[in-house]
């Protein structure tokens, strides 16, 4: 029986100890794969990406329709 809880402790230990690499201002943590609620937005490392809640990404405004026509400009 201590055997097994050796075996345990040694095996589970790592896993909780291991760091968490930050990136984007300490707002995303670098991972293989995101979650749903996150967004890839740049690279950790080679095989990382930093994935950051999607509220903290920044969002470019589209720009209004400068020249007065009120349909779009894409082809049918």
């Amino acid at each position: 029986m201590k055997l097994l809880l050796l075996v345990l402790i040694v095996t589970l230990l790592p896993v909780q100890v291991t760091p968490v690499k930050k990136c984007w201002s300490k707002l995303g943590r670098c991972r293989t794969t995101c979650k749903q609620s996150e967004v890839f937005y740049i690279l950790c490392q080679t095989e990382f990406k930093c994935c950051v809640e999607s509220k903290n990404v920044p969002v470019k405004p589209e720009l209004p329709n400068t020249d007065g026509s009120l349909t779009s400009s894409s082809a049918v």
